[in-house]
């Protein structure tokens, strides 16, 4: 499908919903009028494979035959949460200081939604690290696929390491240095130290 620039607009909405399975979902414009299409190819080419419902969306859009579609992905931004914790293994000051926390690439081991969890690993990182499902929709994703790139803020769980938070891939890389490379400085290593802190016992 030819995209005829002229008629892009950028626009802002909530995701109603939005199924991995089906490979589409749809997206409430906040100005009103008729849902959008949200395809699974428009939502890879952001670097997901999933999106969770309520999820604040900027993207833009463009009328088509069959309806507005959404064209590209701007941004995505996770429910409206109150501030607890999404499961009880995780205290609420974790939440309130998870940007405090270093943000480790990694990809997915294997992931059951019907279960409610399932396992990554972060690079150099040789132990498993536990993925809960409500920590997926708190960090706005609807579901995982096998060997699919997140990046990961991991903390020391009751029964092992666990996530706090998942990102997409590619926010993931930028904002992670190389956790079991040479540090270059002092404050790396303080990072480091500060990090393993966390994940080890």
């Amino acid at each position: 499908m030819m995209t005829d620039e002229s008629k892009l607009k950028l626009v802002h909405g909530v995701v109603k919903w939005f199924d991995p399975a089906k490979g589409y979902g749809f997206i409430l414009n906040s100005e009103g009028g008729a849902d959008i299409l949200l395809h699974a190819n428009v939502l890879r080419n952001f670097g997901r494979g999933s999106v969770a419902d309520q999820s604040r969306v900027t993207v833009w859009m463009q009328p088509t035959d069959r309806g507005l579609q959404a064209t590209e992905v701007v941004s995505i931004e996770p429910p409206v949460s109150d501030g607890t914790a999404p499961i009880a293994d995780l205290e609420n000051g974790i939440i309130e200081h998870l940007d405090a926390l270093p943000l480790r690439p990694a990809r997915v081991k294997w992931f059951d939604k019907a279960k409610g969890f399932g396992f990554a690993n972060i690079f150099g990182h040789p132990d498993d690290v536990f993925l809960h499902v409500e920590v997926l929709r708190h960090s706005g994703f609807a579901d995982l696929t096998i060997g699919e790139a997140i990046g990961l803020r991991v903390v020391e769980g009751p029964r092992g390491l666990m996530a706090a938070q998942i990102t997409s891939w590619d926010y993931g890389t930028r904002q992670s240095d190389s956790l079991f490379g040479t540090a270059s400085s002092e404050d790396d290593l303080d990072q480091e130290d500060e990090f393993l802190a966390h994940v080890a016992e």
